[in-house]
């Protein structure tokens, strides 16, 4: 097992969101690594251009100017992306679920995390995305395929959706590399992902992975004339529609929606056509979802809301899976009523840097209930609520709630 420090979690430090510095971040490392392995500091001085500087270069404009990976849609193979939710315990009707975002950083935490995930060795684990720092092969490899990977993988299924950082490499890892090594297992059989959505189901609650990563990044020029909006592609909205059936006025199962980009944020952008593309899809019947997302480095419980055209949703944002956790406040009154509660403990300080605790949400789902257990690194249940679905419509309750959670 590599040892991780500090050093490496320093890194990530008030990262920001652009392409061009999460490639230079990148490229660091790969210097830093080629630091280590020489001891000639003229070798050193002699290969840093090319090591660093050249390579920032190359790989930033070759990301920027070149052709992004083709799309990938169901059905592949007879394969239409629908799975019956299945126990890998036979005896057992409860399924149960580890969700992790942001959590691909190869740092301490995101391996302390992991490995509290297998201790509570879920059905399934699935991954809401982003793969620092650009998601190339190598970091596909260190987070989830190298021997030495903490990445769990559930023995019913493990699972994977794109973000941002993945498509800042056009996306080729996350098809080529990382979609090969997940799976769902369909009996005795187990079925390789396919395509970045995906549906869990059984006869109470249908599990919808969405592909907001694919479209969240655009060409230089155009992305600041046309930002990019996280839409759904085609090849996904026709999926939801004529494979899931997601508009069948008959279907009353409970909506569970996984994405990365969030559909509300007190902190950074919304997305709120991915939203609105799924309550056009829903049809007439009036029913709430519950909605899980990252991309905010948070531990976030919002309020039951609606954004934009979208549907009316239980939004929760667990973006704390490896990266700093963010703990500052909502810059105003509005956004600030947006929070039901918000995790603010400070765990570590790092120079001037107040760090959140880290974590992950254990999803059960048990018949009629889906209760929601979100657990930080010390593998304290920090907040757990449980939903009752009954013809299409949710019940909610808190079971438990830390006092420090509380922002009012």
């Amino acid at each position: 097992m590599k040892e991780k420090s500090e050093e490496r979690t320093k890194k990530f430090l008030a990262l920001g969101h652009s392409e061009a510095e999460n490639h230079a971040k990148t490229q660091q490392e790969l210097y830093e690594k080629h630091v280590k392995e020489t001891s000639s500091v003229t070798n050193v001085i002699s290969e840093f251009f090319k090591t660093n500087l050249f390579g920032f270069a190359w790989h930033y404009l070759k990301s920027r100017f070149g052709p992004r990976h083709p799309y990938q849609a169901y059905p592949r193979n007879g394969d239409t992306g629908v799975y019956q939710l299945q126990s890998s315990i036979p005896s057992r009707e409860e399924i149960s679920i580890a969700l992790l975002s942001d959590w691909a950083s190869d740092t301490a935490e995101s391996d302390k995390v992991a490995h509290l995930v297998s201790r509570y060795a879920p059905d399934y684990t699935i991954h809401l995305g982003d793969i620092y720092f650009v998601g190339t092969p190598k970091e596909v490899e260190e987070n989830f395929t190298a021997p030495y990977a903490s990445w769990y993988y559930g023995a019913s299924g493990s699972l994977a959706l794109s973000g941002n950082h993945e498509m800042y490499s056009n996306g080729n890892a996350f098809f080529q590399h990382l979609l090969p090594a997940m799976y769902v297992q369909e009996g005795e059989i187990r079925k390789t992902q396919q395509a970045g959505f995906f549906c869990l189901e059984n006869e109470y609650w249908r599990v919808i992975g969405i592909d907001t990563g694919y479209t969240s990044v655009s060409r230089p020029l155009l992305e600041i004339v046309s930002p990019p909006d996280c839409h759904l592609k085609k090849e996904q909205v026709e999926w939801l529609c004529d494979v899931v059936k997601l508009g069948n006025p008959g279907d009353k199962r409970g909506l569970i929606i996984l994405s990365h980009h969030p559909y509300i944020s007190a902190f950074r952008e919304e997305y709120t056509r991915p939203g609105a593309q799924l309550r056009e899809l829903m049809g007439e019947f009036e029913r709430p979802v519950i909605w899980f997302w990252g991309h905010d480095h948070r531990l976030v419980i919002y309020n039951k809301d609606v954004n934009g055209k979208g549907p009316v949703a239980f939004g929760r944002c667990l973006g704390h899976g490896g990266l700093p956790v963010e703990i500052k406040m909502p810059d105003n009154e509005t956004d600030l009523a947006k929070i039901h509660l918000y995790d603010r403990r400070v765990r570590l300080e790092l120079g001037r840097y107040k760090l959140g605790y880290n974590g992950f949400v254990k999803l059960q789902l048990d018949k009629d209930k889906a209760i929601a257990e979100y657990i930080d690194l010390e593998d304290t249940c920090v907040f757990e609520e449980e939903w009752t679905i009954k013809n299409g419509q949710l019940d909610w309750k808190i079971l438990k709630s830390l006092p420090e959670l509380a922002i009012r």
